[in-house]
């Protein structure tokens, strides 16, 4: 597809800038993505850090108000930290509204006994620990599927390829979308394309990657990308708002996902973190409202994704005999 809407938009300063002689250099076409959503549009949007049902009505209602759009709405503590009651109450409340819901599979390694999460090195990091947290996250999603949950969020390698296998094996809906968490979120195009083979349809990448990284990813995958515009400080703090429009050129297909730096860590959430999970969800929805913001004086807020798309299209999948 053509680019016609990115490279006509107004980039931050620019006329200002090119009246003092300080004019960037015109943007090339060959950086810009030339992948989409199926069903058309170039970016959706993520609400991160929904820990539950109240922290969930708090975002919908902000959102409304602020008239922010929403295509997926995830969760970071677990499926295991939420009851039947909890899930079924949140599907319900996504659903009426046509908005993606993406709960955490499982043990991973930053809570259970392993010692070498802890170093400074930080070991195998979150990913599931033995044969146990494996079984632990595949329960997860049974559980959750049943319950009507589409989106499971995963953080191994391994669990990521067990759950593909089960979704084409029919043990999973075979809509079942599978994101891949910004903590083993892949540095390269070469490592993007294997987490594609092996079952993901959303891949979330560290926020410190270049606007070159993008377009080098972009050449070897489509599958849709997820990327912090804020990033929370556990995973750099980075604030990339003005980046927006260029971050769409060379991402799209690319969820825009705004979460909040200089906020304390929220994993895994209980009600003894009531009050701070309820406002760090709607300053979210503020940054939201922030970032589309810049993207209208920009003119580059064209090609969203229609409300209520999420499948990714087709995707390249290693086969299932290994």
């Amino acid at each position: 597809m053509t680019d016609a809407s990115a490279t006509a938009a107004r980039r931050p300063g620019e006329q200002a800038l090119a009246a003092l002689g300080l004019g960037a250099p015109a943007l090339s076409p060959a950086d810009a993505s030339p992948h989409t959503f199926p069903g058309g549009g170039r970016w959706r949007t993520e609400i991160p850090s929904c820990e539950g049902p109240e922290a969930l009505a708090v975002v919908l209602k902000e959102a409304s108000r602020l008239d922010v759009p929403i295509h997926r709405i995830s969760q970071g503590s677990g499926v295991w930290m939420l009851s039947d009651a909890e899930i079924t109450e949140m599907v319900e409340a996504t659903a009426e509204r046509d908005i993606e819901l993406c709960l955490f599979t499982g043990p991973r390694g930053t809570w259970d006994i392993g010692g070498s999460t802890r170093t400074d090195s930080k070991g195998a990091g979150l990913r599931a620990r033995g044969h146990d947290a494996v079984a632990g996250c595949v329960e997860d999603a049974v559980r959750a599927t049943e319950l009507g949950v589409k989106c499971l969020l995963v953080a191994d390698e391994g669990v990521l390829w067990t759950l593909h296998r089960a979704r084409a094996a029919g043990i999973l809906p075979a809509d079942t979308t599978l994101k891949v968490s910004a903590l083993i979120g892949p540095v390269n195009p070469a490592a993007y394309a294997v987490y594609e083979q092996l079952g993901a349809d959303s891949i979330n990448v560290p926020s410190d990657l270049t606007l070159d990284h993008l377009t080098e990813i972009r050449r070897v995958s489509a599958a849709p990308m997820d990327m912090y515009i804020e990033a929370p400080d556990d995973l750099g703090g980075y604030v990339r708002m003005y980046e927006v429009a260029e971050l769409i050129r060379r991402g799209a297909p690319i969820y825009l996902k705004f979460g909040l730096s200089k906020a304390p860590g929220i994993y895994p959430y209980g009600h003894h973190m009531r009050d701070l999970t309820l406002t760090t969800a709607k300053e979210r929805v503020r940054r939201g409202r922030l970032a589309l913001d810049l993207l209208a004086r920009h003119g580059a807020d064209g090609d969203m994704a229609p409300l209520g798309s999420r499948l990714p299209g087709a995707l390249t999948r290693f086969g299932h005999s290994a």
